[in-house]
């Protein structure tokens, strides 16, 4: 396998530039999740120049695509990248800036793209020196819910064939280029959307025995809600919390209802069940103490993302042998989530992180902001280290 090894890592690097080109063709032509018809137009025409053969439109702007080596039939064998976009308008002045006004590719799923494609040219290249099938999943909605992960397994894609483990990788803007992470078990948090409508009696401001406001309302139920699922011991890791709320009246006016949006997280399916119906409960008995009413809904989201310990060990050691233990890290928890998640509860998974700051050129903002980047040379390792991993795998 050391042979092979050495064909990759040089092939990544005799391929960057090219890479890096595709990275930025795909940052400066950002789209929208369920809307990355250009996006997926482009991976097509990708795939066909590496004569990597594939199928098109699921769920409307996904892509599969199948590197066949020796003995296809071994093992199978699968490796994901998302494609969309987000609502941010950017702030960098790069060559590659986004050219669609208001959407920005902030978490970096230009470059998970990009690295796969790089990864399916190598590994194209290099099917003939090993034995198995490597899935390539180009997969829409990873940023909107039901997450585009949920829809591409129900249109087929862990079936015919049948992968026996799945990875994913995710840029890491607060790890340097260069470095890895990876975390065995239970990674990423369980995510669901929350939506309350809280009703009072609105009025002028002036006259308080005459309204009932719903945004002393919404402040007690948001504080209680806040002290019995933020403040006190709970039986998983929990995040409880509340990021928009709208009272539309003004200094002397006071409105008949106050809308709010939240989000739950945890890490336990059962407590995350028990949960809901207990929020849900709590807030309604705060708006009827107070002479008001709410309507609780809550949009399931995605599940908690778990590592298989027998793949993820196996992918930690291969990692360590492609770029040296001292640039391979453990990873912590995380209460963020990722419809990833999808997968690792059908299949062995591994999703890990792909270092891409460099504090010595300034590139450390974080996914989600609008000055987010990358040093680009981690697409070297983006490719390069997901080619070998699959190999690997196949391997294993």
């Amino acid at each position: 396998m050391s042979h092979l090894k050495a064909k990759i890592q040089q092939a990544a690097s005799n391929y960057l530039a090219e890479i890096i080109e595709i990275r930025r063709h795909l940052h400066a032509h950002p789209e929208l999740s369920f809307e990355e018809y250009k996006t997926s137009e482009f991976i097509a025409s990708q795939l066909k120049t590496f004569q990597v053969p594939f199928t098109a439109g699921i769920v409307k702007t996904g892509i599969v695509a199948l590197i066949e080596g020796k003995n296809p039939g071994k093992k199978i064998i699968a490796l994901r990248a998302d494609l969309d976009a987000l609502p941010i308008t950017e702030a960098n002045t790069c060559e590659y800036k986004s050219k669609n006004a208001g959407i920005m590719h902030a978490c970096g799923h230009d470059v998970h793209s990009a690295s796969l494609l790089g990864a399916a040219k190598i590994l194209n290249e290099l099917k003939g020196e090993f034995e198995g099938t490597i899935k390539l999943l180009f997969q829409p909605g990873e940023e909107k819910l039901p997450g585009g992960a949920s829809l591409m397994i129900k249109e087929g894609v862990l079936e015919n064939p049948h992968p026996q483990s799945i990875f994913g990788q995710h840029v890491h803007p607060a790890m340097e280029a260069g470095k890895v992470g990876f975390r065995n078990g239970m990674y990423m948090a369980s995510t669901d959307e929350i939506y309350i409508t809280v009703k009072g009696k609105g009025g002028h401001a002036a006259m308080p025995k005459d309204y009932n406001s719903p945004l002393l309302i919404a402040s007690r139920m948001l504080l209680e809600l806040n002290n019995e699922f933020m403040q006190q011991e709970q039986p998983a890791p929990t995040v409880l919390a509340f990021g928009k709320i709208i009272g539309n009246g003004a200094t002397n006016v006071i409105p008949d209802e106050v809308y709010i949006e939240g989000t739950f997280r945890t890490m336990n399916e059962d407590w995350r069940a028990q949960a809901k119906i207990k929020m849900k409960a709590l807030a309604e008995k705060v708006a009827n103490e107070m002479g008001g009413s709410c309507n609780y809904v809550i949009e399931n989201g995605y599940p908690f993302l778990v590592n298989d310990a027998t793949t993820t060990t196996r992918a930690w050691k291969a990692a360590e042998e492609y770029l040296g233990k001292e640039n391979v890290e453990e990873l912590p928890l995380r209460m963020t989530a990722e419809d990833f998640a999808f997968y690792s509860q059908k299949i062995p998974a591994c999703f890990y992180r792909l270092g891409t700051a460099n504090k010595a050129k300034g590139i450390t903002s974080g996914v989600h902001t609008a000055t987010f980047d990358i040093d680009e040379k981690a697409l070297e390792i983006g490719a390069g280290l997901l080619a070998w991993l699959a190999v690997n795998e196949l391997e294993g």
